[in-house]
């Protein structure tokens, strides 16, 4: 995982943040580390949600993300056989033009 680091900012309910800023306290961390933590869990557990991760392949057929985010949301292992398939789809298409 790369060490490179983005600032980002968002809004969201005071409700979240107390909470946020309650458990950074208990764990002795601050909390970005909370947050942080908490997205990367999120996003790792997205990536195995089958529905979300065939609207994830369904985006990269489409163009809408790249092969690059595709690897990041999926893994190495799953966005290679998206790609083939998206490849195989894409001759596939030619070919069915092409029979016109």
């Amino acid at each position: 995982m790369s060490s490179e680091k983005k600032r980002v900012q968002f809004r969201a309910p005071q409700r979240l943040i107390d909470r946020t800023d309650a458990l950074a306290s208990v764990l002795g961390e601050d909390r970005t580390d909370i947050l942080v933590t908490a997205l990367r869990e999120y996003l790792q557990d997205a990536a195995h949600d089958d529905a979300l991760t065939q609207e994830i392949a369904a985006a990269y057929y489409d163009d809408e993300i790249t092969y690059d985010q595709l690897t990041a949301l999926v893994g190495a292992e799953e966005a290679a056989n998206f790609r083939v398939l998206k490849q195989q789809l894409n001759e596939g298409f030619v070919e069915d033009v092409v029979d016109l």
